[in-house]
């Protein structure tokens, strides 16, 4: 039995079960992920995962529960199981209380969706990386394979997503201990891709031998290549939610009241098509959003909950109210470009890790990490220590951003924690005016 087959057999269950006012929800996920772990670029560790898991709610009235669990994708061992979690939902739903802004979406509304991407196979991938690698000490983590979720309800709602993806999250170590980090990731599997990618890398490396430039601190011009673009942007990203602007919380607050804009360069879309999440939410169908329009915030991510309490329309998001399908407009700067665009200044391929050191004024904090260069006169001169910058986003994407790189990067989750994540950002590069290091 496939997927789809076993979710709508859970369903069929469900709807025959329900009594007097009841109501209920089925959210399921699923996934036959194999996981191949690379060291000194030979295959150190490969395995298969298999699994399915459900999150049942029930409700009566204004009241509501639900419970989570794993099943084996056997339908006569689950049905059992699924049958004891409605009992035991059943029996604590007359001991909670009324939830004043439950709003639970009536509307027999449908999405399907099944991607059509070509079959993934991991172990010509490995061959194909561990050929790739000879002579470098490559450590990495592929994840590849289908990921299936759906969402149902007893009032008619109906939705189903199935795509197939990969992530190679890869560094390339020199003997002095230090690395480039790069990932490859999509839907489908280009070995010229990959090879470019792990060729811009192996250039990158050589750098690394070179004796390190000491900077002092202070403002720099520099270049975001896209994964470090994205450790910022994803540190905000629960900013565009209703809840967190409505209730002054949100790091993008001084774009929602009119007080800050950032470049007209910078536009940002919450998209359908094109991302790897599917085209429903547990809150309904999602729309596509204009979420910032040429540095203005634009539309806010909206759920049910928020609608409920701030007077607003839902428009499917997530519970959480972050964007999962977010795309960034490119510009006009082609990425063979970005070094002699830059001049001389900082090239960030990726960062260590952020925060934030002023959230009301979107000041983000964090440390460099391997493979940033000193770039002079559009060529690469030495790597940099490791450094702290903090700036603010209002500033390097607003006055000190010059230009973005054409094609944004498709950019997957790398969480495997319980389950393989779904969701994507793409992003551009980003050429700043001024970048600023602290220590």
């Amino acid at each position: 039995m496939d997927a789809r087959q076993h979710f709508s057999a859970l369903l069929e269950h469900l709807q025959a079960q329900v009594v007097g006012e009841e109501g209920f929800t089925l959210a399921y996920g699923a996934e036959v992920s194999s996981f191949i772990r690379f060291n000194h670029g030979q295959v150190r560790q490969a395995g298969d995962v298999q699994q399915v898991y459900v999150t049942l709610s029930l409700y009566q009235g204004q009241r509501h529960a639900e419970s989570k669990l794993a099943l084996s994708g056997v339908l006569d061992e689950d049905l059992p199981r699924l049958q004891q979690i409605v009992q035991r939902l059943r029996g604590l739903l007359p001991t909670l209380s009324d939830d004043p802004y439950l709003r639970v979406n009536r509307e027999a509304w449908r999405s399907e969706l099944a991607g059509e991407a070509a079959r993934l196979d991991s172990a010509a991938m490995a061959q194909q990386i561990v050929a790739a690698a000879t002579s470098l000490d490559l450590v990495g983590f592929l994840a590849v394979g289908p990921q299936y979720q759906g969402f149902a309800s007893s009032w008619g709602a109906f939705g189903w997503y199935a795509a197939s993806s990969f992530n190679f999250e890869f560094s390339l170590f020199h003997d002095n201990g230090q690395a480039v980090k790069s990932t490859y990731a999509g839907e489908r599997w280009d070995a010229q891709a990959f090879a470019r990618k792990l060729e811009r890398a192996r250039q990158q490396l050589a750098f690394l031998g070179r004796p390190a430039k000491v900077l002092q601190p202070g403002a720099y011009r520099a270049y975001l290549a896209p994964a470090a673009l994205e450790e910022l942007i994803s540190l905000c990203c629960w900013g565009f939610g209703a809840q967190a602007l409505a209730s002054g919380g949100s790091p993008l607050q001084r774009l929602f009241n009119g007080k800050a804009e950032l470049s007209p360069l910078v536009t940002m879309e919450e998209r359908i098509e094109g991302g790897l999440a599917p085209a429903f939410t547990a809150e309904g169908p999602r729309r596509p959003l204009r979420l910032i329009s040429q540095g203005r915030l634009g539309e806010r991510l909206v759920s049910s909950r928020s609608a409920a309490e701030y007077g607003l329309i839902a428009n499917g998001a997530c519970s959480g109210e972050y964007p999962l399908s977010l795309h960034m407009r490119g510009g006009e700067l082609d990425e063979p470009d970005v070094l002699q665009r830059l001049g001389t200044g900082l090239y960030i391929g990726n960062l260590w890790y952020g925060n934030f050191s002023d959230l009301p004024a979107a000041r983000l904090t964090g440390m460099t990490r391997f493979a940033t260069f000193w770039v002079e006169n559009g060529q690469i001169q030495a790597p940099l220590n490791t450094m702290r910058f903090d700036d603010s986003l209002f500033d390097f994407l607003g006055p000190q951003l010059e230009a973005l790189t054409r094609e944004p990067e498709l950019l997957l989750p790398g969480g495997t924690y319980g389950a393989r994540q779904t969701g994507s950002m793409a992003l551009p590069g980003a050429l700043l005016s001024r970048f600023t290091l602290t220590l």
